[in-house]
């Protein structure tokens, strides 16, 4: 009997405050569309950076005073390293042919020998590309043999952390405002449906109800306004991405899509913890204040 008047409560408190839920579901539509479009963005700006470091290389260039026998043990000890993916070794012949590729001449024929010298390029798992891990990998190598010449793209693989700190506190940030804005919001509207009740509620506090009896009515009201924030949030992303980006900017649609198929029940659900969430900071901010009088 408790959990059916509960349930039936929850809907009429909403069917009942119906301006204020309207208020408060359109604004929350709106934030959540947001969250949904900058989580969206900020998804797949972290794939890029994820793919940017699965390209990024180490190559280790070989001093001819290294035997091959020598360049063999090292070759095996750099394969062993924590984090090392993928490994290219490159003899002198495999270097003179690709400097014939890029630049039409025969190193041998210009020069009389090959002075390009043996490397292995190398590449890491998307976790250890970064320039902590690096720094840590280089000291490794180098301590392999003396006549190793260790070189890779450090400033370039500096920009990619630093724009990915950037934009991590950027959307970070603003994702956390709009989120404790639509808190405070659907929490603001169900403490004004209480309000507007506290007379039944006292009347029911008088009678034995417990705290829990009374507010749970206003966490299905808070969680309902949440479901149909989330819903409409969803289909307005599905709508901006399925329709407007696939139709004028499908470049756009398919560097973004795979994170938005992510997003839409994830706004469903952000909708419903938020309204729940909500909803149940106020409730039990309610009853304390009127456990004091």
């Amino acid at each position: 009997m408790s959990l059916l008047f509960i349930i039936k409560e929850g809907f009429s408190g909403f069917r009942r405050s119906r301006l204020p839920a309207a208020i408060t579901v359109t604004i929350s539509f709106f934030a959540l569309v947001l969250l949904g479009l900058f989580s969206t963005v900020s998804l797949s700006f972290f794939d890029l950076i994820q793919e940017l470091r699965s390209r990024m290389e180490i190559e280790v260039f070989f001093s001819d005073t290294i035997n091959d026998a020598e360049t063999v043990r090292i070759v095996e000890e750099i394969k062993k390293i924590h984090g090392v993916k993928e490994s290219v070794f490159v003899s002198k012949k495999e270097a003179a042919a690709i400097f014939a590729h890029d630049f039409g001449e025969d190193v041998e024929k210009i020069l009389g020998s090959n002075p390009l010298p043996r490397s292995l390029k190398l590449k890491f798992y998307p976790e250890y590309a970064c320039p902590d891990s690096l720094q840590r990998v280089v000291p490794k190598i180098s301590k392999l043999d003396t006549g190793l010449d260790i070189r890779y793209n450090q400033t370039f693989l500096g920009q990619i952390e630093q724009n990915a700190r950037i934009f991590t506190l950027l959307t970070g940030g603003l994702g956390i405002l709009i989120t404790i804005a639509t808190l405070v919001l659907i929490g603001y509207t169900i403490r004004l449906a209480m309000y507007s009740h506290q007379e039944k509620i006292r009347t029911m506090r008088l009678v034995g109800a417990t705290g829990w009896l009374i507010g749970a009515p206003y966490v299905i009201e808070g969680a309902l306004q949440g479901i149909i924030s989330g819903l409409l949030a969803a289909g307005a992303v599905y709508l901006v991405f399925e329709q407007l980006l696939l139709r004028y900017e499908p470049g756009v649609y398919q560097v973004l899509h795979p994170s938005a198929t992510l997003i839409y029940p994830a706004l469903l659900l952000l909708g419903l913890s938020l309204g729940v969430i909500g909803s149940m900071l106020s409730v039990s901010k309610y009853l304390r204040l009127v456990s004091k009088r």
